[in-house]
């Protein structure tokens, strides 16, 4: 369809599997939830599960290779290419470099910023989650979507998951959890908000200057932004 917005999509995923977030957004837009086009999906495992879920949906499919490092030159030639009015992140666990802030997101199966930063990705998050927990800190997890800072090259500086948070939204915790019951509960509420929200960003209903964080922008009435703590979170 003409003037629909295009959406490019990071996925890491494993050499066998994952994926699951790319599926639903790719899914997502071929239903009214969200109103865009998927022009790529781009993994750093040339053969791996994201690549097998591609080809499945019919979907362009890009390797960005991780082994030796990457730059902000292997993200500019996907994005050059494919011109995207949107990035999503969906399971990337890679730094990114030289990316408009202003129009890339990431998901994280976690509440920010406690449980985030460098290496604290999938079932990392999830066994830190627990741990607090158990040792009560905290009573619930939560999913978490924010606008992306860049790395740049040259400077050690961590940005993983930093950038303006527009959306939380607590999962609750239970006695007798595991990593793996926390991971299927949050992941489930990943599938069943994670496109609704996209499709707002992509529409412009929420916005970031990508510089102040006061800038941020989102729906009147919209209260799905506010810091986990004053939504029943507590961390000693």
């Amino acid at each position: 369809m003409a003037n629909r917005k295009k959406i490019m999509i990071y996925a890491s995923g494993t050499k066998t599997g994952g994926g699951s977030g790319a599926r639903w957004l790719i899914e997502a837009t071929r239903t009214s939830l969200l109103d865009g086009d998927v022009s790529a999906v781009v993994s750093n495992h040339l053969n791996g599960g994201v690549r097998q879920l591609a080809d499945e949906l019919s979907t362009r499919f890009c390797w960005l290779n991780g082994k030796n490092g990457i730059c902000k030159t292997s993200y500019l030639y996907h994005y050059e290419t494919f011109q995207p009015d949107l990035v999503c992140l969906s399971g990337w666990i890679l730094p990114v470099y030289g990316l408009d802030p202003r129009t890339t997101i990431n998901i994280h199966p976690g509440p920010l910023p406690h449980f985030g930063g460098k290496k604290m990705y999938g079932h990392w998050v999830h066994e830190a989650v627990l741990e607090a927990f158990l040792a009560g800190e905290i009573n619930c997890t939560a999913v978490t979507m924010h606008f992306v800072l860049p790395f740049v090259e040259g400077i050690d500086e961590d940005k993983y998951d930093k950038g303006p948070v527009f959306f939380q939204m607590p999962v609750a915790l239970r006695h007798g959890d595991t990593a793996e019951t926390i991971a299927a509960r949050v992941n489930g509420v990943e599938h069943a908000w994670q496109a609704y929200i996209t499709n707002l960003v992509l529409q412009g209903e929420i916005s970031w200057d990508g510089v102040n964080p006061d800038s941020l922008k989102v729906p009147d009435r919209y209260k799905l932004n506010r810091p986990i703590d004053a939504l029943g979170y507590k961390r000693l």
